[in-house]
């Protein structure tokens, strides 16, 4: 079979024009192909464009409704309360306590005899929390009490001028002493009256910070106060005038045979420097042995008392705290060339609590002192102090503290190595202090 292929012939071309138009006609027909293939990607492109947006904004649309849906979801457990309040737990502030408070706030509107501020009654609430702990060391603050409490470690303030402590059990507030010169002093205050009124309040059961508060207040002003005395049932009441008061916390002398002495009323801010400027001038005059007396002291800082340790221990703990999930830290010696060197006694008694504990821990585990005089209050607990942003505060139990020697003090106190009594009576007739002259014999010896 002939192949046709081969024999075809190529027609003429009969003008110019016809070739013309022949040539032409395949270009014509390449550009439309690529005009609509361009035409089909910009339109694959706004179909892509157009499909992520479709996209987006599902996803978007979703979004929201899970969003409302969660939030309505925390309405009705109330934990979207909690969130907003900025709560740690929803079971603290859900709806069901909010309610609470606010048909128990609702019921005083409306039935109580008196008038109550709302602010009075957050307040309530806030005391509350804290008070809820059973621990009495934790403790909310409104904001005058909280600048009150501050003022304490200042140094200066205004009021009557005394010492005072408190029973954890009882609520008992009992003056430790009054402050050297002070208008409680004048007034015929003395060591032990029971605090019972404040004027004309009584004041059984309050927070030993309120009362103080109350026991505060503008130089010049006049206060009464209500106290009971061992012995008798009557309440004694003394108007004083309250003044500016300048604690001085550190109080030293040389006594004779070259015994120095040195008694600290409190740990606040300016007592370790205090103390250093007192320890270097005993010692500047001959100190060949010393007595520190924490009689009375219901402690104060622990970084405080820490430093005063340090100036006295060569190395070692000075004391650990523990909080409540085992995290310990040491409160360490820094090693410096200043220690004790003399023979020492510390004198201590029920009233010898917190930081003034720590400080004759640390001595007397360090074989550095004897201590001598009657078991110390018991408080192996510490706190910490936060200021809070509307100028409130709270005092929150935050570790328990051991004694170089492993010793958890806390309900339990520190036995003396010397027992020695004070003789009440013969303090009061003529201001004879038996466990001080106990301690001079003591060192005389050494």
């Amino acid at each position: 079979m002939e192949d046709n292929y081969e024999t075809q012939e190529t027609p003429e071309k009969d003008t110019p024009e016809q070739e013309t138009s022949e040539q032409q006609a395949p270009v014509y027909s390449q550009m439309s192909i690529e005009y609509v293939t361009e035409q089909m990607k910009k339109a694959r492109k706004k179909g892509m464009v157009q499909g992520l947006l479709i996209a987006l904004l599902i996803v978007v649309i979703a979004t929201i409704i899970y969003a409302a849906f969660s939030i309505t979801k925390m309405l009705i457990n109330g934990s979207f309360y909690a969130k907003v309040l900025g709560s740690t737990s929803s079971s603290l502030l859900d709806k069901k306590t909010i309610d609470k408070i606010d048909e128990l706030y609702g019921m005083i509107d409306k039935t109580y005899l008196e008038t109550v501020d709302k602010e009075t009654l957050r307040e309530g609430l806030y005391k509350g929390m804290l008070e809820s702990l059973g621990d009495p060391y934790s403790v909310y603050y409104n904001k005058e009490e909280f600048a009150e409490m501050m003022a304490d470690t200042s140094g200066t303030f205004e009021g009557i001028g005394a010492y005072l402590t408190q029973d954890p059990d009882t609520m008992v507030i009992t003056v430790v002493k009054p402050i050297k010169d002070s208008p409680a002093e004048a007034a015929g205050i003395l060591s032990d009256d029971v605090i019972v009124e404040v004027d004309g309040e009584d004041i059984t059961g309050q927070d030993i910070n309120l009362v103080v508060s109350k026991l505060r207040g503008p130089k010049g002003s006049d206060v009464t106060v209500g106290v009971k005395r061992a012995g008798s049932d009557d309440i004694i009441r003394f108007d004083i005038k309250r003044d500016e008061i300048t604690t001085l916390t550190v109080d030293y002398e040389m006594k004779d045979d070259d015994i120095g002495y040195i008694a600290i009323s409190e740990f606040a801010d300016a007592t370790a420097d205090q103390f250093r400027e007192a320890f270097d001038d005993l010692e500047k005059q001959g100190m060949k042995s010393l007595i520190i007396d924490l009689r009375s002291n219901g402690g104060g800082y622990v970084d405080v008392a820490v430093e005063i340790a340090d100036r006295m221990v060569k190395d070692g703990v000075i004391v650990s705290v523990e909080d409540r999930r085992g995290l310990s830290y040491k409160y360490e010696d820094k090693g410096d060339e200043n220690y004790l060197k003399v023979p020492c006694v510390v004198l201590v008694d029920e009233n010898t609590a917190s930081a003034s504990e720590i400080l004759t821990g640390a001595l007397k585990d360090h074989g550095l002192v004897t201590v001598m005089g009657t078991k110390t209050f018991g408080k192996g607990i510490t706190q910490i102090i936060t200021p809070l942003d509307d100028g409130s505060g709270v005092k929150i139990t935050n570790s328990v503290y051991y004694t170089p020697d492993g010793t958890n003090i806390h309900k339990i106190g520190i036995e003396p190595d010397v027992e020695v009594e004070l003789d009440i009576d013969k303090y009061k007739e003529d201001k004879t202090d038996t466990q001080l002259e106990a301690a001079m014999e003591y060192l005389k010896k050494k």
